[in-house]
């Protein structure tokens, strides 16, 4: 059985709709998939339509924003129950932050490079959760870039001078409102130093303590030694271990099903559903 429990649609910053990532999904040979938008459910419902009708076994999932201090953290949650408040609370104030974010990014951006923010709401779309890629992409329409991952080595990267920190909730608190929501949260790409500062191994054993069920171990932005440290760590705290794609369609260069969770760890993370 192929399980891939990271994935993103447009409802973030996916260049798929949901249903289209079921269809790719399917072709790729998988049996289970998460959608895990950022801070947003609003493409479960079409997801889980077309997932049933392709035979996929269909897992709701978020990503939520956190933070340890001023580290970004992203936390997967999934089987979280939609209608629970505190946690909704939270993805609304995420999204509502990324926003305000975004437009003063683009204001900088703006000085040294021909950027509107109307660029960046026609590429964001009906999205629920605006972000940087949507910014990466105008970039590219304007013809300043010629790839979404070059905009982010170049402009968007987290030392940038245009790069805006944004609210996101205490990781700690996040993983308790997602336990509270009754999900299963999994620490996303814990040691993927490109993308900016990662927490220590001391962050990891207190959130293992709050809550946190497992670690996308085996992941495209960790290298050999990354996966090795990792799987000591969840050995020694108890965590279980995932794999995923992290796909964004044409977004990034991650395919479907390059990274996969284990059955049995995909059981184990079930058998902890609230």
């Amino acid at each position: 059985m192929r399980i891939d429990l990271h994935t993103h649609s447009t409802v973030s910053d996916g260049t798929g709709t949901p249903a289209q990532v079921m269809r790719e999904a399917a072709e790729a040979g998988l049996d289970v998939v998460a959608l895990t938008d950022h801070d947003a459910v609003d493409g479960w419902e079409e997801a889980a339509a077309e997932a049933e009708s392709l035979g996929l076994r269909f897992v709701p999932g978020i990503e939520v924003s956190a933070k340890d201090r001023w580290v970004s953290i992203h936390m997967l949650a999934l089987w979280p129950r939609p209608e629970d408040a505190a946690l909704a609370e939270i993805l609304a104030l995420t999204r509502e932050a990324r926003v305000g974010r975004a437009r003063t990014m683009v204001e900088r951006i703006a000085v040294d490079y021909a950027l509107e923010w109307e660029d960046v709401v026609t590429h964001a779309g009906d999205a629920a959760t605006v972000g940087r890629p949507h910014i990466a992409d105008a970039l590219v329409a304007r013809g300043h870039f010629a790839r979404r991952d070059e905009v982010f080595a170049e402009v968007l990267h987290n030392s940038s001078p245009y790069y805006v920190h944004h609210y996101a909730p205490d990781v700690h608190d996040a993983v308790r409102a997602i336990r509270a929501a009754g999900g299963v949260p999994v620490f996303a790409h814990p040691a993927a130093h490109a993308r900016g500062r990662v927490v220590p191994d001391r962050v990891i054993a207190s959130l293992a303590e709050a809550g946190l069920a497992g670690l996308e171990v085996d992941h495209r932005d960790h290298d050999a030694e990354a996966v090795a440290r990792l799987a000591a760590l969840a050995e020694r705290h108890g965590l279980i271990r995932t794999g995923s794609s992290d796909y964004h369609g044409t977004g990034k260069l991650n395919r479907l099903g390059e990274n996969l969770t284990s059955v049995e760890a995909f059981e184990a993370l079930e058998a902890q559903r609230g």
